[in-house]
């Protein structure tokens, strides 16, 4: 059987009688139809099963009406809740979206498979483009893009990034409060700005309240929980274990937990323990998670309303839209008597 051949603007005219161009302008959402033909015109497209193409459409209309994200890894609960966010954005906004996403690949490799990509589709397919953490410093492109934390502090393009310093400054004031001086940290991915900021943010704690800072106590993690298990397996094997472990997000802590009670330890009664990000599910556990949230839902939506403006023409203040971190206690901690 031979393969079925497409279908073309010029047989959805044909089949509704009327012009190429009305086709076109009902396709281009044009207020200037008539009802009657408008409704005519898209049963006949959906009988037909004609869809046009977007770089066609771009080609003639110079916008596309949807919107490109470029995201390195789709099960990293950090890029599905900022997802969620773009969604909620876009639904809101009547924005379609369109999205690219890569397995596993050597970290050499991240920054030029993001430009490849951001090429190929901002201003073809996609009127602007959204990069998850993205690693590239510059993208070879005129039209928008707005990053959501980027790897680096030093880039080119606007970007929507979180108070990691300060979060990670408001859990040690807080694990320090409650008598606690020995505090191990497992750090996120050392390449990203935000892991770096957070283990800043933990540094200058230490020394804010002359408390002397232990190499030891510091496990260089990458955000995924059987890391986490390990690094805190580390820590909880010292000679001379922390009494606390600060996580740099919340898969780290849950590894941290499980690796604690694996070593015969409850929480928060022998350790405390506190994550980073305000995961779902972080309420779910036990005990529930002290944590920092970082509203990666807004950021996702920030990002799209910034994009939005930037696709009609319209100027940024700054190109760093910060938002704001804030502490969660739960029942993961308790102070030392």
């Amino acid at each position: 059987m031979g393969q079925k051949p497409s279908i073309t603007i010029q047989d959805v005219a044909k089949a509704a009688g009327v012009s190429v161009s009305t086709v076109s302008r009902v396709l281009n959402d044009k207020d200037d139809v008539a009802e009657a033909t408008y409704e005519k015109v898209q049963h006949t497209i959906a009988e037909m099963g004609y869809t046009s193409n977007l770089a066609a459409k771009s080609l003639r209309s110079h916008r596309t009406n949807t919107i490109g994200v470029v995201a390195l890894d789709l099960n990293d609960p950090f890029a599905i809740q900022v997802l969620l966010g773009i969604n909620r954005a876009i639904r809101e906004l009547g924005y379609d979206l369109i999205l690219y996403a890569s397995g596993e690949r050597k970290k050499s490799t991240y920054a030029a498979w993001e430009q490849r990509h951001v090429s190929q589709i901002n201003g073809s397919v996609a009127d602007g483009v959204i990069i998850v953490t993205p690693a590239a410093v510059t993208f070879p492109t005129t039209f928008p893009l707005v990053a959501i934390d980027p790897h680096s502090g030093d880039t080119d393009y606007p970007a929507v990034i979180a108070t990691n310093r300060e979060g990670a400054q408001g859990v040690m004031e807080y694990l320090i409060g409650l008598g606690h001086q020995r505090i191990g940290f497992i750090a996120g991915r050392e390449h990203l700005k935000s892991a770096q900021q957070r283990l800043r943010g933990y540094r200058e704690s230490l020394q804010k309240a002359k408390i002397a800072l232990y190499p030891e106590l510091i496990r260089q993690g990458d955000y995924r929980r059987e890391t986490g298990y390990r690094c805190a397996k580390e820590l909880l094997d010292l000679p001379n274990p922390p009494t606390a472990i600060f996580a740099a997000n919340d898969e780290s802590a849950i590894g941290t937990i499980e690796a604690a009670r694996d070593a015969g330890l409850r929480i928060p009664d022998d350790l405390s323990v506190v994550g980073f990000d305000n995961m779902p599910g972080t309420t779910d556990i036990t005990p529930a998670l002290t944590t920092v949230e970082q509203p990666m839902n807004e950021m996702g939506y920030a990002a799209t309303e910034i994009l939005i403006n930037l696709m009609e023409g319209k100027s940024l203040n700054d190109r760093a839209h910060i938002m704001p971190t804030k502490l969660i206690i739960r029942d993961s901690c308790r102070a030392i008597t």
